[in-house]
Formats: structure tokens, sequence, C-alpha cells
């Protein structure tokens, strides 16, 4: 089984407690079931059963503690925190926001110089606590430059905190705020950190939103709010970097968590196709519904890939090896839009029964779509993607091989991590895994990623195609699909894909990255050599029909039925 499935977990892992971490909490919401999930998503309930599983089982402490602050039992791996947040996300994306922005939350704490408030922070943790990130604010969304939170001096060592932040998730309860802002009379950066209980904090109101019904999105005020030296967590570089670094680990929880909820939607989707029978036959008997299901298990599966590969690069990162800068954005953007995709397929296929009430679809409809839109839109992801393609192509280093990382241990790099240095990050030669892997598709696909960089040689983008923002970001879309497509080769050998399958996944990569020429050729002026690459960039894959008929047979079929939620 390469998907989630609850009904027959599989999972490797380094030791019994991870296992035991997921299987209680598949339990917990297997025993809370469909329909209880579904009324308290409709009654807007906050999850007070979620959080006290949390607080009796120990979870968020155990995955979320980094090891020298903790017990002995804990540590931070992104190897087990990929997969909790895609089992969250399974269950539903309120779930996993409370963890989301606990995580958020924690980076600047973690990342900070403040020794004695981490292992405050780590009780804080066993106690049950959840955490905050006060970061964007109502005026400026996350513009760290146009910060007016501030921390006025007061001549003795302490400051009082003025100011509002908005969308801040669990701005309601969370334990500790980490709190960004600047010192009045300096513009210095810093990370505070608030108490929601404290009186001089305000809990202004809840932000209703469409997804994420049961979350608590806060906007809080600071009335004057008392901060001594151990409430500071950082200022200076190591704030700002604290904060773009903090963002740098989330953007990954984004596309996990949209994996979660395109699986339990395939599972439902199949399920219902199935069991319906139109005009004598099974829905899953027509052409069409068949190919919808096959391109949504495909692209399902070429999500997984990926965001599993970018997670052993993470556990790899250090300063000589920061490739996951790349990697991790890919993920938020890519996959997370992949994922709203498949869920628009399934949809498609199930059509008016998504809309119904008591579906988790209905629920995954609402939600899929805000992935995207968090940490950073897909233009600002992109706008960071495109710096990488100059050394991508041109400058290859040699790296030692960064193998399956599923063994136990802490990252520690992570809270370590420095920012800028983009120009310097290098990468191998992005031909060796092309070398290792052929077939029909593999070898068209590998022709469209060659003329990319034939462009790049012979009619790199003008001046004026360079100012336009547009322009790259379009054209970031082939390059994002190349990067894509290397790390799932990569990774397939970890999972049981074989040669048919992994043709219907290039197949749909061939035709995406056709569909990225032909917007280029339409809808920018381009000179006349772009303009003829960018056409014989325009491919049909080698194969199609077969291929697909056997992915349905032998992989999408066979699930028919393997997972149904207790009502």
């Amino acid at each position: 089984m390469i998907l989630f499935n609850p009904a027959n977990y599989q999972r490797e892992h380094a030791d019994d407690r991870s296992r035991e971490l997921v299987e209680k909490t598949i339990a917990f919401f297997e025993n809370k079931g469909l329909a209880r999930i579904k009324k308290d998503d409709q009654a807007m309930v906050w999850y007070d059963d979620f959080l006290e599983f949390i607080k009796e089982e120990q979870i968020f402490a155990d995955l979320l503690t980094p090891e020298q602050y903790g017990d002995g039992s804990t540590r931070w791996d992104m190897w087990r925190l990929s997969e909790y947040n895609e089992v969250l996300a399974f269950y539903g994306l309120c779930y996993w926001y409370a963890w989301q922005v606990t995580i958020l939350g924690l980076g600047p704490i973690w990342m900070g110089s403040n020794e004695e408030i981490k292992f405050t922070t780590a009780e804080l943790l066993r106690q049950g606590g959840v955490f905050a990130f006060g970061l964007s604010e109502k005026e400026h969304g996350a513009d760290l430059y146009s910060s007016e939170v501030k921390l006025f001096p007061q001549g003795d060592g302490t400051y009082l905190a003025r100011g509002s932040k908005y969308y801040i998730g669990n701005g309601n309860c969370a334990a500790l705020v980490s709190t960004f802002g600047k010192i009045d009379g300096s513009d210095q950066y810093v990370f505070f950190a608030v108490r929601t209980d404290h009186p001089q904090y305000e809990c202004v109101k809840k932000i209703d939103t469409s997804g994420v019904r049961q979350a608590y999105v806060a906007e809080f005020t600071l009335h004057d709010y008392p901060i001594t030296e151990g409430e500071i967590l950082s200022t200076g570089d190591l704030a700002w970097n604290s904060s773009l670094n903090t963002v740098n680990i989330g953007k990954y929880e984004l596309g996990c968590a949209s994996i979660g909820i395109a699986t339990h939607c395939f599972y439902e989707a199949l399920n219902h196709a199935a069991d319906r029978v139109l005009y004598g036959r099974a829905v899953t008997d027509f052409p069409h519904v068949q190919k919808l299901f096959t391109e949504s298990y495909a692209r399902l599966i070429a999500m997984k890939l990926f965001a599993h590969r970018a997670a052993d690069y993470l556990r790899a990162a250090s300063d000589e090896d920061r490739r996951y800068l790349l990697f991790n954005p890919i993920v938020k953007m890519k996959v997370t839009g992949e994922g709203e995709k498949v869920v628009g397929l399934l949809h498609e296929v199930i059509a008016a029964k998504g809309y119904e009430q008591d579906t988790y679809f209905e629920m995954a409809l609402r939600d899929i779509g805000m992935l995207p839109k968090l940490e950073g839109t897909e233009h600002v992801n992109m706008a960071l993607i495109v710096k990488f393609v100059r050394n991508y192509f041109f400058s290859p280093v040699e790296y030692p091989e960064v193998p399956l990382r599923n063994e136990a241990g802490d990252d520690s790099y992570l809270f370590r991590q420095y920012t800028g240095g983009l120009a310097k990050i290098r990468f191998p030669d992005y031909r060796l895994v092309y070398r290792e892997n052929s077939s029909p598709n593999i070898n068209v696909f590998r022709e469209q990623v060659e003329l990319f960089r034939t462009l790049l040689i012979e009619a790199p983008p003008t001046e004026e195609q360079a100012g336009n923002i547009d322009y790259m970001l379009a054209a970031g879309e082939l390059f994002t699909l190349i990067v894509y497509a290397q790390l799932i080769l990569e990774k397939k050998e970890d999972y049981p894909v074989d040669k048919e399958l992994l043709e219907e996944i290039f197949r749909f990569l061939i035709v995406d990255y056709s569909r990225y020429a032909l917007e280029m050729s339409l809808n920018f002026e381009n000179t006349e050599v772009q303009q003829q690459i960018y056409e014989k960039m325009v491919k049909k894959p080698a194969s199609i029909g077969s291929d697909s008929e056997n992915v349905f047979s032998n992989y999408v079929l066979p699930l028919k039925g393997v997972y149904r939620m207790k009502p």
C-alpha cells in the first residue's frame, strides 16, 4: 500500500512509540466517526476532545519537542512529522490546523537564544499546550518590514508591547504566542512570547472562515503587555531569520496535509462510484470514469513520492547542502495545487454527491483550496523557485547520495538554518536520474527538459521579459515540473511503483508540461527562437491506452472497499 489506509495501517517506523502515536490517533478519529466529525464541523464546535486527546497521549509533546529539551522519548523528526500531517488532514483539516500553527509557534522558540523558555515550552507541551505564530497583521499581512507591533523600552530593562496581530491560529488558547515586532526607537526586529490568559492580552474576535470552521483563527491586541528579558526569544538578525526559517518548515507541512485530504476523498469517491449502478453498469465500468480515477491516482502517488523525497533532503540539510530550499516551496506550491486538482477530478466522478453534508468530500471541497494560499501564495513561492534555475542547470556539483531518511533522529539543523545565499546553492547534474531511468514516456519528458535548457542557452528571457513577473512565473511552471519529475524518479525505489504506474505519472507530466509551454506560446510576446522552442515543447505522450487501463485494473479498482470511515 502506497496510500495511507487506517483499516490496514502500514508504515515502517524506527521505534514502537512512533507507531503507537499514529495508531492511537487513528483509533481516536475512527471511534469518533464521520457523523460526529461532520456535526462538529457544521456547528463550528471547538475541538476540546481532540486537545484533551493530545494531552492525555502526549502526542504534540513527543513529536514536537527536540531531543535535548525532552524526557528521552521526544525528537523533532521530519519523517514522522510528515506522516502525522497526512493523518490529521485525512480526518479533517481543522485538526491539522491546530497542529500546523503549533509548529509555526514553536519555530521561533526552538530557533531563539532564550534557553530558559525552551524548557518552559517543553513543559507546556507536556501539559497539552498548543502554540501560535503571531506574525501577520490586518493591514500588512506577512510584510515583515511593515510590522506595527512594537516593544516600548521602559528604562529598567523591561518593555511594554502594543499592537495587534490578525489571522492567528490558536490565538484563543495558545500556551504561548511567538510574536514578531520591532523595538521602538531602533526598528530592531524582535520575537517575544505572550500568554493568551494574560489580562493585557485581548483576543478581539474569531475570524470565521469557510474552511477549517472548527479552528480558532484570531485577531488579538496587546495593551501595554509587560515583557521582560525572560519573554524575549530573539532580536535583530536572529529574529528576522527565525520568521523566514519557521515558514520554511511550515511550508512543507501543507503538502502532506493535501495528500491526506486527497487520499480520503479518493477512497470515498471510489466506494461511491463502484457501488453505484447506472444503465445496468457500475459507474467504475465507464471508460471516462476509469480515466478520471487513473489520473487522480497517478497524481496522488506522484504527490506522495515528491513530498517524501523532499523530507529526505530536509533531514539531510546542512550549511553545505541546502537543496531543501528549492524542494520545500515546490511541496508547498505544487503538491498542494495537485491536491486541489485531484479532488477536482474526483468531484467530476461523484458530482452532486460531493456536496452532501454527510460526506467527507463536502468538507474537503471547502478545505483543500486553502492550502495553496497559506504560508505564502503560489506566486510568492514561484518567485522564490525561479531563483534556482541557473544553478540547477549550469553549475552542477557532486554531493553524497541522500538515501531514504526514515531513521530515528533529531533534525536539529532546521533550528539553526541561515537565510539568504540562495545563489550559492548548488545541485548535482539533473540528468543523472534520467541516465538510470528510461521508458517511452520518461524519454519524451526528458526531451522536454532538454528543450528548456536549450531555451536558457539560446534564447534566455530578454530584459523586458525578465522584468515581467507574469512571464517569469509562467516560465517557472515549466522549471517546477522538471524538479518535480526528478524527485519522483529518485523516490520510486522506496515504494511499490512499477513501470506501468510510472508511465502513467509521466503521461500527465508530459501533458502538463505541454500545456504550460502552449500557454507561454499563446499568452506572451516571445522572440522568434523562443517561440519555436516553446512550440517544440508541446509533445504527446508516447504511450496512453494499455498502461492506463492496467493502472486502473491493478492499482485503482483493488482499492474499492478497502477503507470506509465508520459512520
